[in-house]
């Protein structure tokens, strides 16, 4: 059985869509929650449903990421997972971090990547006149939103959408593809997923 900690920080919705998958014979479980903000309602909604939770709070290191890294660094360790999902966590992590987890991180981004690394996807969407938006799953890597992509979902983007609501149609997208993407990567299973609505 996989042990898989998921990093958060804010609400945590991919993240109980992630624990609520981890049962019957999923290949994996969630061993901890943890979070850069003490304040993220996702800690709360974890200890809720009898996970670990923990948080370092990124704001006393100042600009020192290392320092930052370290504490999350311990803080892992001590949780032993296989696996970190990151879900929704805001931090953006060095490359001696991500190198030391290669092979063994996921993240979801709200965008069909290679499009629209970063922030405002869904803005970014809606300017270019995209007929299609959407969210990957992708394992990380030093390159920001850039390593190998293990799942998409595809929605489409309607006149009169705005970035509210085309994130809200992306959101119950991602609710279900980053659960079996964990699913099939916990399994062993590499190869891409590509969902429609």
């Amino acid at each position: 059985m996989k042990r898989v900690a998921i990093l958060i920080s804010g609400g945590g919705s991919n993240m109980v869509a992630l624990a609520r998958s981890m049962t019957g014979d999923h290949p994996a479980r969630p061993c901890l929650v943890l979070s850069n903000d003490p304040e993220a309602g996702g800690l709360a909604r974890a200890a809720a449903m009898g996970i670990p939770t923990a948080a370092v709070d990124h704001r006393p290191f100042g600009g020192d990421r290392a320092a930052f890294e370290a504490e999350l660094s311990r803080m892992l360790e001590e949780a032993a997972p296989d696996i970190i999902a990151l879900a929704g966590f805001m931090r953006i992590l060095t490359p001696a971090f991500t190198e030391g987890w290669r092979g063994r991180m996921l993240n979801i981004h709200p965008s069909l990547l290679p499009k629209y690394r970063g922030l405002h996807t869904h803005a970014r969407a809606i300017a270019a006149g995209d007929a299609e938006a959407g969210c990957t799953v992708h394992e990380v890597t030093a390159e920001l939103d850039g390593g190998p992509i293990l799942g998409q979902a595809r929605v489409p983007v309607l006149p009169g959408d705005t970035p509210e609501t085309l994130a809200g149609l992306v959101l119950e997208q991602e609710h279900r593809l980053y659960p079996e993407t964990l699913r099939r990567f916990a399994a062993g299973d590499r190869r891409r997923l590509d969902l429609t609505p």
